[in-house]
C-alpha cells in the first residue's frame, strides 16, 4: 500500500480558507458566494478584533462594495481571496515595520 503524505502547512491553510468560506457562504443555501449578510457574519465572527476596533459604522459596507468586483451584491471565492490577501499583506507590512524598528 502506498504511503500518502500529510498535507503541508500551506496546503492546510488553503483547505482552511476554503472551509471557512464554505461554512459562511452556505448559510443561505448558496455555498458559491457570500451574501452581504453572510459577509457581515464572517467579518464579525472570523475577524471580530478588526470589526470591533472600527469607529466608522459604514466601513464594512464600503469594504463589501470595493471587494464586489462584478457588482452582483455578493462575494465569490476570488473576491473573498482578495480580502484575505489584502489583510495578509497589511499584517505582513505591520510585522516588517515592527521588526525593523527593533533593530
Amino acid at each position: 500500500m502506498a504511503k500518502t503524505s500529510s498535507p503541508t502547512e500551506t496546503e492546510r491553510c488553503i483547505e482552511s480558507l476554503i472551509a471557512v468560506f464554505q461554512r459562511h457562504a452556505g448559510r443561505d443555501g448558496n455555498n458559491s458566494k457570500l451574501s452581504k449578510a453572510e459577509f457581515l457574519i464572517f467579518m464579525n465572527t472570523e475577524l471580530g478584533a478588526f470589526t470591533k476596533n472600527q469607529k466608522d459604522p459604514g466601513v464594512l459596507d464600503r469594504m463589501m462594495k470595493k471587494l464586489d468586483l462584478d457588482s452582483d451584491g455578493q462575494l465569490d471565492f476570488q473576491e473573498f481571496l482578495n480580502l484575505i490577501g489584502g489583510l495578509a499583506l497589511a499584517c505582513h507590512d505591520s510585522f516588517i515595520k515592527s521588526t525593523s524598528s527593533r533593530k
